[in-house]
């Protein structure tokens, strides 16, 4: 696991993001059918199917609502196509606010999909999508191998569209205590929260298991996993609860824990960035004010487009004209007449008298040779 949040992006505060896979069927006519009753009810303003780009198999939903009764949220969720996928179908969902997102806000999960089976839906649209066994909206038992353990959190931990709870049970909980404390969380992290629970006599276990990821959970207690890569400022003993209890009561520590997380510079998951310009850039469902507000941007832009076109016409008329003159000025002018040769350089005065005194020196030498016998 890196422990480095690099330079990818950070999650905005105004996005809310999850993904899952629907194991049922139909999940599009599921998404229909909760679509129409949200508006209907007056959970939702409007939305909308608009059709896939290019062709694509996938099926896109847009909605907009106004959370708190004035701001205004914009989602998209997409279903990937099934593709003979035995373990269900994928679904992305991201929702953008026009403020920072407000966990009290309802879950945008349960305004695409049906929040119980008595809804036309067979609950079926929770599974974690990538490890199989795990649901958003229940308790996950930790298995009792304690290498498929080690490994069910490894891979649950790199899925950081989720946040992944631990919870030590200190003793067998009762009716009450089996429940998931997922239904206690507020809204808008009901949703994107993992909980994996060990029981009483795997507490040594499940902190073997968490070794690798540098983390341990209390007796009794709960801790929150890192995701990969670790959000900057990321330390575990802010993200652990001594005590976690399981009577029913608000687990108020870790809701503290889980706000103190969330609101982290975390790293945008994998998939996110991408998801979240689809949700910016390919939005079809405007209002008449914004429609009107996006030709004019489109006016505007055009305008500026021709204006830069036109000038950069002036400026390559202009250009070609002084070309052109340039051209006529060089063919009318007179050829100059060729300059006179000059005669070759004579040698410096200094190597002229150096030479006159080496031959001096030769010719006396030749004067002052031995006498030659009589």
């Amino acid at each position: 696991m890196s422990n480095s949040s690099g330079d990818r992006a950070t999650i905005p505060h105004t996005l809310w993001a999850a993904r899952g896979r629907h194991t049922g069927s139909a999940p599009e006519d599921v998404v229909r059918r909760t679509l129409r009753r949200r508006k209907e009810s007056g959970d939702i303003d409007d939305f909308a199917e608009p059709p896939a780009p290019d062709g694509s198999p996938e099926r896109v939903f847009e909605a907009r609502w106004r959370a708190g009764g004035s701001v205004t949220v914009r989602a998209r969720l997409v279903l990937a196509p099934r593709q003979d996928r035995p373990t269900g179908q994928p679904w992305t969902l991201v929702a953008e606010a026009e403020r920072p997102w407000d966990e009290t806000w309802p879950s945008p999960a349960t305004l695409f999909w049906p929040e119980a089976a008595a809804e036309g839906d067979d609950g079926a649209w929770d599974h974690h999508p990538t490890v199989g066994g795990l649901r958003l909206r229940q308790v996950n038992a930790l298995p009792e191998d304690d290498k498929e353990m080690r490994r069910r959190l490894r891979d649950a931990a790199r899925e950081s569209w989720c946040v992944n709870m631990v919870v030590h049970e200190a003793m067998t909980p009762d009716e009450r205590g089996r429940l998931p404390l997922a239904r206690l969380l507020p809204p808008g992290l009901r949703h994107r929260v993992v909980e994996h629970r060990a029981a009483p006599q795997q507490f040594r276990a499940v902190n073997w298991a968490l070794k690798d990821l540098g983390v341990e959970v209390p007796r009794g207690g709960a801790v929150l996993l890192p995701p990969d890569p670790a959000p900057d400022g990321y330390d575990h003993r802010e993200h652990s609860v001594r005590n976690v209890f399981l009577d029913g009561s608000e687990p108020v520590e870790l809701v503290t824990a889980l706000r103190h997380f969330v609101a982290l510079p975390r790293p945008l998951p994998q998939g996110a960035g991408q998801a979240l310009r689809d949700l910016r850039e390919k939005w079809t469902l405007m209002t008449l004010q914004e429609e009107l507000e996006r030709q004019r941007q489109l006016v505007a832009m055009y305008a500026e487009a021709l204006e830069a076109m036109t000038e950069s016409r002036d400026l390559y008329r202009e250009a070609a004209e002084q070309a052109h003159q340039a051209l006529a000025a060089y063919r009318d002018a007179p050829v100059p007449a060729m300059p006179p040769q000059r005669p070759a350089a004579r040698a410096p005065f200094a190597l002229q008298q150096l030479t006159r005194t080496l031959e001096r020196l030769r010719f006396a030498g030749k004067d002052d040779g031995p006498d030659r016998p009589s």
